[in-house]
């Protein structure tokens, strides 16, 4: 049985997880929001690993996000930063195609803003070699229009 504290952590991990999608939903966003942006996507990565029973894919998600939050904020180092850590949880996971391709997809998108673009390219490469691997056809096709998107 789950103790009070763990659900306590999954509900605010889940809470924030989806509190930093409204933020990158938003076409454009203001300092503050950017850095509020920041700081719930370390909480909700944070309280995921306080989760007694976390898995390898809830860090991977984790580290996405991290990865992409940071993108999005223009920090590109810290985003290369987090997506290493992406890839590393995800391929030690042996997680399934479309986790390990997120985390080539957000690795990508950190050396395009770092104006690497021949390491973006040949990351947006394994993304589409391992979105090939996707069964359901909706999660292939969104992995495919996030790699398309990274320039």
């Amino acid at each position: 049985m789950a103790s009070s504290e763990n659900l306590s952590h999954r509900g605010l991990a889940s809470n924030c997880f989806n509190k930093v999608w409204d933020y990158l939903d938003k076409s454009s966003l203001s300092e503050q929001e950017i850095d509020e942006m920041v700081h719930v996507a370390h909480a909700s990565f944070w309280h995921w690993t306080q989760v007694e029973d976390h898995t390898p894919q809830n860090l991977s998600i984790g580290t996405w996000q991290l990865s992409r939050v940071y993108a999005v904020a223009g920090l590109p180092e810290r985003a290369e930063h987090f997506s290493n850590r992406c890839i590393d949880v995800s391929e030690a996971g042996d997680l399934p195609p479309f986790f390990v391709g997120y985390a080539y997809e957000t690795a990508a998108r950190a050396k395009a803003l770092m104006g690497d673009a021949n390491g973006a390219k040949g990351l947006v490469a394994k993304g589409q070699a391992l979105a090939e691997q996707v069964d359901a056809e909706e999660d292939r096709k969104a992995l495919l229009d996030d790699l398309r998107s990274i320039s």
